[in-house]
């Protein structure tokens, strides 16, 4: 007989790798909440965290992976008020200080002290999370309409992700968009610059199958960089000008440093892709940004401001993010999903727990 104080969970132990094993059911404090988990999905942090860990973990210390989840409230602490029993919520992953100049903007997701789920909290991929008092207090526990599904809630944390990083490339009705990357991430970038009023869309990858998806999404052209040189495409398309945004949605220190080199005058570059400790330097080219007058940025994570208007696009029907999931797993089975993840299968992996 199963032992009802333990639960299934992916666990990664800092120095060591993924095990997917069984471990205590969580306990929560007087101003916390207990979460079931309803649905899930796999990020490649998660994967970059087993293969690379995490610079937040201490030698040795364990954690249940997983901050894209969704679930129901199975228990509340006796001073928490406002989040009944029984509602189904999403919870946006990072949490500040509270009291550092990004806290106080609410930008928390770079507040330099943040925790996250499945970095160093308990994170979803397992049945049950203990969400600490910071994230109640803090607004990152949201009641979920009931237009959008568990299987799209777990996608809300990347797409939020993707409203930060579009937002601050400031897109302008009429632009053309360059996306390197046809990745999950990047598809999910081609969704929203359509939304946003990008006149032309360009995808930029070396897989032809992540290439067809993006014209299926919306995209006005995909651009094989094994077999074009992207630069001179771009300008061809453009009339000599160039583009007026380019977001790099992978972690490629060659995309960056050539992403400039595509912006027309005024144009905005959004470094979107975070890249490897061991990339070293990217060489950028200072001239071009001085006298294109460009304007380069960056985005890491998004604020549970952006996760609330990621609820409100997705319930008001403007994007479908599941067309960016390729495989569904039951929670129950997560060495299968993991197993999906680890081998680099293309698309996004949801977990779904039995009876949803």
């Amino acid at each position: 007989m199963a032992d009802a104080q333990m639960m299934l969970a992916a666990t990664y132990t800092q120095g060591g790798t993924l095990e997917i094993e069984e471990i205590a059911r969580p306990v929560i404090e007087r101003d916390e909440i207990l979460l079931r988990v309803r649905a899930a999905s796999i990020c490649g942090t998660d994967v970059k965290i087993i293969r690379n860990g995490h610079r937040k973990l201490r030698d040795g210390q364990r954690i249940v992976l997983g901050h894209e989840f969704v679930g129901v409230i199975e228990q509340v602490g006796e001073s928490v008020a406002g989040y009944p029993v029984g509602q189904r919520v999403g919870v946006a992953p990072n949490a500040g200080c509270g009291r550092c100049p990004a806290c106080v903007r609410g930008k928390t997701n770079y507040c330099p002290a943040y925790t996250a789920f499945g970095i160093d909290q308990n994170g979803g991929h397992t049945v049950l999370v203990r969400i600490a008092s910071q994230f109640v207090t803090q607004g990152n526990v949201i009641p979920l309409p009931p237009e959008v599904s568990d299987a799209e809630a777990a996608l809300l944390e990347p797409f939020s992700c993707v409203i930060n990083g579009v937002r601050s490339s400031n897109i302008e009705l009429g632009d053309t968009v360059v996306i390197y990357g046809a990745g999950p991430i990047g598809l999910m970038h081609v969704l929203l610059c359509r939304l946003s009023g990008a006149a032309k869309l360009i995808a930029v990858d070396v897989r032809t199958d992540r290439l067809e998806q993006a014209r299926n999404l919306g995209c006005d052209l995909a651009v094989d960089a094994r077999q074009e040189d992207v630069v001179e495409r771009v300008r061809y398309e453009t009339g000599g000008q160039g583009a007026d945004v380019v977001i790099t949605a992978c972690p490629a220190a060659e995309v960056q440093a050539e992403a400039v080199r595509l912006l027309a005058p005024f144009g905005r570059l959004c470094l979107f892709g975070g890249l490897p400790r061991t990339a070293g330097p990217v060489p950028l080219d200072t001239n071009a940004i001085h006298y294109g007058n460009l304007l380069v940025t960056g985005t890491t994570g998004g604020a549970v401001e952006d996760y609330r208007i990621a609820i409100r696009l997705v319930a008001g029907k403007r994007v479908e993010l599941t067309r960016v999931v390729s495989h569904v797993f039951p929670l129950a089975d997560l060495r299968g999903a993991y197993d999906a993840a680890l081998a680099g299968t293309d698309g996004k992996i949801v977990l779904v727990a039995d009876g949803t």
